[in-house]
């Protein structure tokens, strides 16, 4: 989200293309999601050798949904730094070229519109299912948190198929509450691997080989 009203002067002005622009600000945007995209792949890649203990082909989908994810973010980026470039060109066009980069502008952003309806909505919806589903079954988390991931999952995943046909914007209140459960997934699971980790009993059968689990020293 911070990306994203980073970019507000690209997204809400079409003359942006063809007049002064905050370059900068939108750079800073960019630099913002590109973090983001990285985060996402560390995500998968991280949990990975945890999740395939449960279940090997989920846990594969999930990290190669995660990399589906910060592709389509970076598609993102691109479309909105190619505004820039195309603004930075624009000195001295004519007017008939003037009326073809505004165009050429509101392409681009529409791409980055449906890149931000497409990741952090329906594919982030499907990797929060796979994950809580893992996380559910395998007992590595509370069950509460496991069934809010597919809770808030499923929620999202169907608020974007309503934005897809026009039923509201992405972003208005309905498309917010939508959002509310599976932000709330993320920060509680985020929340319980930082401090307590997984559960026990949840990660017993990766060390069935007689290994003892590491513990995180008391503090």
């Amino acid at each position: 989200m911070g990306g994203l009203a980073l970019y507000g002067p690209v997204l809400h002005d079409a003359g942006y293309v063809v007049g002064p622009g905050a370059d900068t600000r939108v750079f800073l945007g960019a630099l913002c999601e590109i973090v983001l995209a990285a985060a996402v792949v560390g995500t998968g890649v991280v949990l990975f050798p945890v999740l395939k203990k449960q279940n090997e082909g989920a846990a594969l989908g999930y990290v190669c949904a995660r990399l589906l994810e910060a592709a389509v973010i970076i598609v993102g980026i691109v479309s909105v730094l190619s505004v820039v470039t195309l603004r930075r060109g624009s000195d001295g066009a004519a007017a008939g070229d003037t009326a073809s980069l505004v165009t050429a502008g509101r392409t681009l952003v529409a791409v980055h519109d449906w890149t931000f309806l497409m990741g952090p909505n329906v594919i982030l919806g499907a990797n929060s299912l796979v994950l809580a589903w893992l996380m559910y079954r395998a007992g590595l988390v509370p069950r509460f948190i496991g069934v809010l991931g597919l809770a808030g999952g499923a929620l999202i995943c169907a608020s974007a198929t309503g934005v897809m046909f026009g039923l509201y914007e992405q972003v208005s209140v309905p498309g917010a509450v939508a959002a509310v459960p599976v932000f709330a997934w993320e920060v509680g699971l985020a929340v319980r691997l930082i401090t307590k980790g997984f559960e026990p009993a949840g990660v017993l059968d990766e060390f069935s080989d007689g290994r003892s689990p590491v513990t995180p020293a008391a503090g």
